[in-house]
């Protein structure tokens, strides 16, 4: 408990920082950096239509999106990776910094929200 208050530390005249490992890196075999999320909305499965609901967490994947699509107002769009539950199909979504939200790619479709239609209608 003790070393959380301490103001100063001690550092030894042969401390290089470059040697310290830093945060989680891209994996070299497909770019994606792991991640564990919560799921953002409600998705039901289009393989085996079983419902993945939101705030599930999962181990999913981050990458950044390439191309024209890939920033919008200089705001870098990911896509992440999630695997079913019950059948370990991948499904795919996009972030969209447009509509401040996210919209589905593959593998799975997103459920009816009622408090988008609140929303909308104010």
């Amino acid at each position: 408990m003790g070393e959380r208050k301490v103001l100063n530390k001690y550092f030894p005249s042969d401390f290089d920082p470059s040697l310290i490992p830093r945060g989680k890196k891209l994996s070299k075999k497909d770019g994606t950096v792991p991640v564990r999320m919560m799921l953002p909305f409600s998705v039901q499965c289009s393989t085996c239509m079983t419902f993945l609901y939101r705030g599930t967490k999962f181990n999913s994947k981050k990458e950044p999106m390439g191309g024209a699509d890939g920033r919008y107002l200089g705001i870098q769009r990911f896509r992440f990776y999630i695997k079913c539950t019950l059948c370990s199909r991948t499904i795919s979504f996009l972030t969209d910094p447009q509509n401040t939200d996210y919209e589905m790619e593959n593998g799975g479709t997103r459920n009816y929200e009622v408090y988008k239609d609140k929303e909308k209608k104010e």
